[in-house]
């Protein structure tokens, strides 16, 4: 029987191309030590999915017959292991990978005789098989929304011509950054210079859990923090996070206004509640609404001094974090836009006189956010444009000296997620 991290292994690439689901937060969950091993051979197979698949196909007796996707999983995941993890022996690699194809339900049991045949030569030479496969065009990885989503991330800073750099920079698994919410800062985690209150993991530093389950800190991506770091002067009494959980953006908000009353929306039942336990857990005090954030909008006649609106979206930002996002189906991003456009418009009624509305999404695709920035402009001529940012986390085009109302940090220099919005006044 394979391993459990194995076991793990399989079911989430089942789920991400098998039903065109994401990988599960708690996929590797209950896995001790192993999951480091599920999480890098996880990682392998979703970032060289392609060229994983376009090796074998030569090999097989009938290139242009389709594979059961038991096969698929069960060669991905040997041929990974033989070529980037050379802590897993042969034996291992090729015998638990037979072993998955021949499980009725996450392999395909006639193919068991091929995958140990195509493994055992692989086998043979790990060195040569590594090569082949780096060998192989980086484009075999990448499905038409990435290149799309890739030439959308280059195109405000005019560098069209790098997307196989910033490729390539997506391909290396994400550093987390952390947030320090009270006492001393844990051993292992380094101030990062350029923003101020950010926390980055030292080289070969162990993950500090410990500190996360007390509410030390808490993990937060430098986009989320540099977004959150504007400089806004005008009085903030009454804040609204229109979409909440699971809670980093809310505390930071917190942080930023101690003495403001906090409103937290969030639709789905189980993210609010543990958008209630993790706020308490950190001493914010925080009204959170379990709430259509639309809908709620739409019918409350309460207005706000800050609403911060970091809408539904593509996920298009988050490719480095998540390497199944070239995989999924995105067929809805027409629901998406419009719902977009929905909160913003219910958001800015919202925004009392003097306040400031700050909209973001973790997506490099422009109509998920300027286009939306250029319809409220017309739409809302009482809502002027508000320089928060620095300017050199803006776009091509705006002076890097003077300040920014668009957040748009270059994606070839800033090691955060693709994040972009923008902030205008009332």
């Amino acid at each position: 029987m394979p391993t459990p991290a194995r076991i793990h292994v399989a079911h989430a690439l089942h789920e991400v191309f098998g039903e065109g689901g994401r990988v599960p937060d708690i996929w590797d969950r209950n896995l001790g030590e192993d999951a480091h091993l599920a999480q890098a051979l996880l990682g392998l197979c979703l970032r060289r999915w392609g060229r994983l698949q376009a090796w074998v196909k030569p090999k097989l007796k009938d290139p242009g017959r389709g594979v059961p996707l038991g096969t698929q999983v069960a060669l991905a995941m040997g041929l990974a292991q033989l070529a980037w993890l050379p802590g897993v022996s042969d034996h291992a690699a090729v015998n638990e990978s037979v072993t998955l194809a021949g499980d009725r339900d996450l392999g395909f049991v006639p193919h068991k005789g091929l995958v140990n045949a195509i493994l055992r030569k692989a086998a043979k030479n790990r060195q040569a098989l590594a090569a082949e496969l780096e060998a192989l065009p980086p484009s075999l990885d990448r499905s038409p929304a990435v290149e799309r989503a890739l030439k959308a991330a280059l195109a405000p800073h005019g560098a069209e011509g790098e997307l196989e750099a910033l490729w390539a920079r997506l391909q290396r698994p994400p550093r987390a950054d952390f947030r320090l919410l009270k006492g001393d800062v844990p051993d292992g985690l380094a101030p990062l210079p350029e923003l101020p209150g950010c926390l980055c993991m030292e080289e070969g530093a162990p993950f500090p859990r410990t500190w996360l389950e007390a509410a030390g800190g808490m993990v937060q991506d430098r986009s989320s923090q540099a977004l959150l770091a504007y400089r806004w002067e005008g009085p903030v009494t009454r804040i609204l996070d229109a979409c909440a959980a699971p809670g980093g953006k809310t505390t930071s908000l917190a942080l930023r206004h101690p003495d403001a009353v906090i409103t937290a929306l969030e639709v789905h039942p189980r993210r609010a509640d543990r958008l209630r336990r993790t706020l308490e857990q950190r001493g914010v005090a925080a009204r959170v609404i379990h709430a259509d954030a639309a809908e709620w909008l739409e019918r409350a006649e309460d207005s706000f001094d800050l609403i911060l609106l970091d809408a539904p979206c593509s996920g298009s930002g988050t490719l480095q974090k998540h390497p199944e996002w070239p995989w999924l189906p995105h067929e809805d991003l027409p629901r998406l836009t419009g719902l977009q456009r929905r909160l913003l418009a219910a958001a800015a009624e919202r925004l009392a006189p003097g306040g400031l509305l700050i909209y973001a999404v973790c997506s490099w695709l422009p109509e998920e956010c300027e286009t939306h920035r250029e319809w409220l402009a017309e739409a809302r001529p009482d809502l002027a444009a508000a320089p928060v940012w620095p300017g050199s986390l803006g776009v091509k085009g705006e002076s890097s000296e003077g300040p920014s109302s668009v957040f748009r940090p270059d994606p070839l220099h800033w090691e955060g997620e693709g994040f972009q919005g923008f902030a205008v006044r009332r």
